[in-house]
């Protein structure tokens, strides 16, 4: 069976790699396509991603390729995780918000607007080679961000074969998991919301409900991603909640402390990238595999380690390390690979996915993409109710949900009065003056990406 990875020139497509050739034999994988339309990228870190295969698993058949026919020809499984217009419009997404006084963060509001534009055409055009070439019942799981607006987006479209994941949910889980000493299989959670929009109201260790125990737990703020949050804050909402949130909780100490920090984001990310990228391309990667990692895991780690640090003023609280013979949680590969067992095995499990509502969060449409716990069972994907959602989580959640619908509408229709009205109603943004300036510097931006727009 053959599973694609869309975007495999990534830099975390040794991250990926590992994860799939590691459950490979499990799930009935025996044929793994690494695709991506940047060469250069793909002869670096693909040939990485292909290097970590070869040596976990070498009877596995690990291609690389830059023809998307190619990849997704009788694929049953797709990754994808494609950055349309590099670091670079990224750089451009984050200021253009800080240079109108909103937050300038890749996926939050304005500036996650601005990647959407460019990545749901691209993604279109595969979900189209998808339903022409790949095998009948394939399944995409979209990792592009924002992740929020391009599955509801690419739902909108008729792409019912496509599911967002994240690995924020789950990566929360494991760090409980890890604080506690327990196997991540003795965790089970509810989450209900929106992607990195999304609260946790239930937390149980072998089935005893532990949310209450974790909220007054003093090294939940120091151990995990609740390090981001007040205590006070989360005791409040009455959930754990995701990093992300953050920035709606918070969102003049972000802004402040980016504009303090001189840097964004993705500017560090782009000098990373760079200078990784430079080390990476003096090396014969197949012949200097060994240095090509102490490379890789030098600048990947300053990346790691500086994650959200320039927002929040608040450190990571681990160091990175890689190790191709580490066995891993998967990552956001996890959440896929969650699901394909599940389908092979015709085993029941439950996972957390960007997946339509279906009445499962109160005051929302069915056919609004949420990010929630969902059972699978028998080929089927069915979203786990909210018992009794917060009020003020809720809000936040339909509020952010009615930006996500008009965005859809904007990228489909290409209406800039559309993308106004998103940009409008964001609770980042909350300006109509702000949101014309903000929409056409971003029309203005991604002329090269888009077209027809009215």
């Amino acid at each position: 069976m053959k599973l694609t990875v869309i975007g495999g020139g990534g830099v975390r497509s040794v991250f990926l790699a590992r994860s799939l050739v590691q459950y490979a034999k499990e799930l009935q994988l025996d044929h793994i396509v690494f695709m991506d339309n940047n060469e250069e990228k793909l002869r670096i870190f693909g040939e990485m991603a292909r290097q970590t295969a070869l040596r976990l698993q070498p009877d596995l058949r690990f291609e690389l390729t830059s023809d998307p026919v190619e990849a997704v020809w009788d694929a049953s499984y797709i990754i994808t995780t494609i950055r349309v217009g590099e670091d670079e419009k990224r750089v451009d997404d984050e200021r253009i918000a800080l240079q109108h006084g909103v937050l300038g963060q890749e996926t939050t509001g304005a500036a996650g607007f601005s990647f959407a534009l460019r990545s749901v055409p691209a993604l279109q055009s595969y979900c189209e080679l998808v339903k022409r070439y790949a095998a009948a019942g394939a399944k995409v799981f979209n990792f592009t961000n924002p992740a929020g607006v391009v599955s509801q987006t690419l739902r909108d479209m008729g792409y019912d074969f496509t599911y967002g994941i994240c690995d924020a949910p789950s990566s929360l889980l494991q760090s409980i998991a890890k604080l506690y000493q327990i196997e991540g299989d003795d965790i089970t959670a509810h989450c209900y919301g929106l992607n990195h929009l999304s609260f946790f109201d239930s937390i149980r260790f072998q089935g005893k409900e532990m949310l209450q125990t974790l909220l007054e737990d003093d090294r939940m703020y120091q151990k995990t991603d609740m390090r981001f949050f007040d205590k006070t804050l989360a005791k409040e909402m009455g959930c754990l909640l995701n990093e992300y949130l953050y920035y709606f909780f918070y969102r003049e100490k972000a802004v402040e402390n980016i504009q303090k920090a001189g840097q964004t984001r993705g500017e560090w990310i782009r000098y990373v990238n760079q200078e990784m990228r430079k080390e990476l391309a003096q090396k014969d990667i197949a012949k200097d595999f060994e240095d090509c990692l102490k490379i890789y895991e030098h600048w990947h780690g300053l990346r790691s380690d500086q994650y959200m640090k320039n927002e929040t003023g608040v450190d990571t609280s681990e160091k990175f390390h890689f190790d191709v013979y580490e066995k891993d949680d998967g990552g956001y590969a996890g959440v896929a690979l969650q699901y394909i067992r599940a389908e092979q095995t015709k085993s029941a499990t439950d996972m957390i996915l960007c997946v339509p509502n279906q009445g499962a969060v109160p005051e929302l449409l069915d056919s609004d993409v949420v990010e929630i716990s969902c059972h699978i069972e028998g080929g089927s994907c069915t979203p786990v109710p909210v018992k009794e959602a917060g009020r003020i989580p809720l809000e936040l959640i339909r509020r952010v949900k009615l930006y996500e619908r008009y965005a859809s509408e904007a990228i489909r229709t290409k209406s800039r009065r559309a993308a106004v009205k998103c940009l409008f109603v964001h609770p980042l943004v909350n300006s109509w003056s702000l949101a014309e300036q903000l929409t056409d510097a971003y029309l203005a931006s991604n002329k090269d990406y888009i077209e027809g727009w009215k």
